[in-house]
């Protein structure tokens, strides 16, 4: 498979990446070389593999969901925090 320098330019678009042309070139030919290596996993013959899918003996713990009872009511609660608005607490924006 080959990379073409549009594709790494696409790609650092999508990322918000801005590249030098020197920097495109060496990306370009270090992914070439990443593909090329894991292309290798191809020629393995894995026919009779089982799968590994949890190296660890782990499995989920469970437990029985429970509303417990609240002390505090709304309004105490809202009167604790800096901002409410329509009865929520309004925090700053994240994105």
């Amino acid at each position: 498979m080959e990379i073409k320098r549009e594709d790494i330019i696409h790609l650092a678009e999508l990322s918000d990446f801005s590249l030098a042309d020197a920097e495109i070139d060496s990306l370009g030919g270090d992914l070439q070389g990443i593909i090329g290596y894991i292309s290798q996993l191809e020629e393995l013959d894995t026919d009779n593999i089982t799968p590994t899918y949890q190296v660890f003996e782990m499995e989920n713990v469970w437990r029985a969901d429970e509303i417990k009872p609240q002390d505090a009511t709304r309004e105490q609660l809202l009167a604790l925090t800096k901002e409410e608005k329509d009865n929520q607490i309004k925090v700053p924006k994240v994105l």
